[in-house]
């Protein structure tokens, strides 16, 4: 398993915000406790969830909790072809996609091209990927649309070979959100700096950025909703 980060961005303040929670914040746990005490947790009053009104049917909503990932990877470790991969995928699953990233098989470099040559390589890497792309898009499209029909996702595919990886098909999903003047002359700066495009590309560049300083205190987060899933699953059903 390998995770691939396309964006390298400049760390502000990467002390502070990598532990946010050591500096009087809330913890990862608080803020689960406090989001079930609201009634926001996934599957709860509000949350939908797999057996309430959006959750109907085999599928999930795109308010369910996203599909276990032990489940999905063993559903893939069965399903993709053996020839296409070194090594189990590297998936990753959010409430619309399932992004699967394999580093591929048969990809030695050609005997006569140097070790030093850097361009080179990245040239045959580019093009082995592009092969995969092609020679087995009609298998992936069949293979995605199965996995759409059991688990509710779109999915994306991608590969790596060497120092290259390239993801094909993923989802830009609009998220609608609501800013006081503060936080949209935050996006208007990046914007007037040349930093983004637009405020979209300016939002979407914050949270690259909170993503990438806030690594543990994330991973910690996901734990603990890990955690409260588990705990609900093992608990009594509630009619509905």
């Amino acid at each position: 398993m390998r995770h691939h980060h396309t964006n390298h961005l400049t760390q502000h303040h990467q002390h502070d915000q990598h532990h946010p929670h050591r500096h009087g914040g809330p913890t990862p746990q608080e803020l689960i406790e406090s989001a079930l005490r609201h009634g926001r947790g996934r599957g709860g009053p509000r949350g939908g969830g797999p057996r309430g009104p959006r959750g109907g049917g085999r599928g999930y909503g795109h308010d369910a909790a996203p599909p276990s990932a032990e489940g999905l990877t063993g559903w893939l470790a069965g399903r993709l072809p053996t020839g296409w991969f070194t090594g189990p995928a590297s998936t990753v699953v959010d409430r619309d996609e399932i992004s699967v990233v394999g580093d591929l098989a048969d990809a030695a470099y050609p005997a006569d091209l140097a070790a030093d040559d850097a361009a080179g390589r990245a040239d045959f890497e580019a093009g082995r990927i592009r092969r995969f792309r092609e020679e087995s898009r009609d298998e992936r499209v069949a293979i995605a649309q199965e996995a759409e029909a059991r688990y509710g996702r779109t999915v994306a595919w991608g590969a790596t070979v060497g120092t290259t990886t390239e993801v094909f098909t993923n989802a830009s999903i609009p998220v609608m959100t609501r800013l006081r003047q503060p936080e949209r002359q935050v996006l208007d700066t990046l914007v007037d700096a040349g930093v983004a495009r637009s405020r979209s590309d300016a939002l979407a560049w914050c949270v690259r950025l909170v993503g990438r300083n806030t690594d543990e205190w994330l991973g910690s987060l996901r734990e603990a909703l890990g955690a409260v899933e588990t705990a609900r699953a093992a608990g009594p059903d509630i009619a509905d």
